[in-house]
This record gives structure tokens, sequence and C-alpha cells, in this order.
């Protein structure tokens, strides 16, 4: 049973590696572990934000954060209220230095 289990923490262990590797090459500007997960934490609160306000375009705006603490806001939404209410958001979580509102206007047909 010590064996089965040996093995299984090994293999999990094992696997990380590549993924850990791969995510240093894929972003270069992110030059810390803890710097990836700290963005990527920022980003997610901002989506929980967009989601829990319920602005209907949430699924259609896309956040991302780089290594400074700037957010991207990119895609689309119904209003111009949702744009800026976006932004404001954006704005407000913690640990944000500005953003980048490019989400743009487009109605549904």
């Amino acid at each position: 049973m010590k064996t089965t289990t040996l093995l299984a923490g090994l293999l999990i262990l094992g696997s990380a590696g590549p993924i850990i590797c791969y995510a240093d090459q894929t972003d270069a500007d992110r030059h810390h572990p803890g710097t990836f997960i700290k963005d990527s934490a920022i980003t997610t609160k901002i989506k929980t934000k967009l989601a829990a306000d319920h602005i209907t375009s949430a699924a259609k705006i896309h956040v991302d954060t780089d290594k400074d603490g700037v957010v991207w806001l990119t895609g689309t939404a119904h209003t111009q209220s949702e744009v800026d209410r976006a932004g404001e958001i954006a704005r407000d979580t913690e640990h944000v230095v500005s953003v980048r509102n490019n989400v743009t206007v487009k109605r549904d047909d």
C-alpha cells in the first residue's frame, strides 16, 4: 500500500514539472511564479465581481492582468454603461495599478 501511494505521489510530482517549465516559457514577462499567481488572482477577482454585478455582457468581456498590475479589458458589451461599470469594477479591485478598457459597445441583433 505504501509503495502504491509513493508511486502515485511521484507521478503527480513528476507531471507537475513540465507544466511549470512550460508556463515559464510561455509567460516570459513573468519572472517569478508568485507574480503569475498574483496576476491570475487579480484577473479572477475582477471576473467574479463582473459576474456578481450582473452585467449582462460579462461573459463577453475578457480580463487579463500583466506583471505590473495593469488590467486589460477587451471584448464587447451591450451598452456604454456596462463598459463604464466594467472599468469601475476593475479599478476598484485590490492591487490594480491601472485599467486599459478596450471594451466596445455591440448590441445583439
